[in-house]
């Protein structure tokens, strides 16, 4: 079976709801799985590939709003796009205060929602590519000795090499050579790339 290559989740208890977005999404081309609860869709698979869900506020048991604060604070990424045909404007301000893509309520322009997907599915395509990319650096950083580790943590405060071999007790010549190493470890071609991956990493 191949994998597909995006995924709309799609959370809404009610039936006839489901069955319209399902055949939308599915007539432009989306791949969408639909399902009644939360519950029902923290059971489902969910296949590494960029994806957003689409969430209905009010459902049995857990309630929209909550998992989507639960999504959140659990670091879970995956964009979620709100829907209700109860909302009102505060309930609205929470959900995009919670981070959620869009909030619309019911009954939506039907290119209001396909809209709020693609926002939705690039959002995920961008945060999928800054996590691979801060994986390579990270395993970068991780091939860097402590001495290696020591001038670079110097560098990018902005330390002369003189500065950093008094402050580790080394000669310059040391401190050269660690940083060239570290730049070649980090394949950082540049003082200024040095410091913006450093940036990234946190360092």
């Amino acid at each position: 079976m191949t994998e597909p290559r995006q995924i709309v989740f799609v959370v809404d208890d009610d039936p006839a709801i489901r069955e319209a977005l399902d055949s939308l999404l599915r007539s432009v081309g989306l791949d969408v799985r639909c399902f009644g609860s939360v519950k029902e869709f923290i059971g489902a698979p969910r296949p590494d590939v960029p994806s957003c869900l689409v969430l209905d506020v009010r459902l049995p048991g857990k309630s929209g709003m909550d998992f989507h604060k639960e999504l959140v604070q659990s670091d879970a990424a995956l964009p979620v796009i709100m829907m209700t045909g109860h909302g009102d404007i505060p309930m609205s301000v929470q959900a995009m205060k919670t981070g959620a893509v869009d909030f619309l309520a019911k009954p939506f322009r039907e290119q209001d929602l396909l809209d709020a997907i693609e926002t939705a599915l690039e959002k995920d395509r961008l945060m999928r590519k800054q996590t691979a990319e801060l994986t390579i650096l990270r395993d970068r950083l991780a091939t860097l000795n402590e001495g290696e580790r020591n001038v670079v943590a110097r560098v990018v405060k902005g330390l002369l090499n003189k500065q950093i071999a008094g402050e580790l007790g080394v000669s310059e010549i040391t401190v050269k050579v660690r940083r060239a190493q570290a730049m070649r470890k980090m394949q950082a071609s540049s003082l200024a790339e040095l410091i913006r991956v450093a940036a990234q990493l946190g360092l």
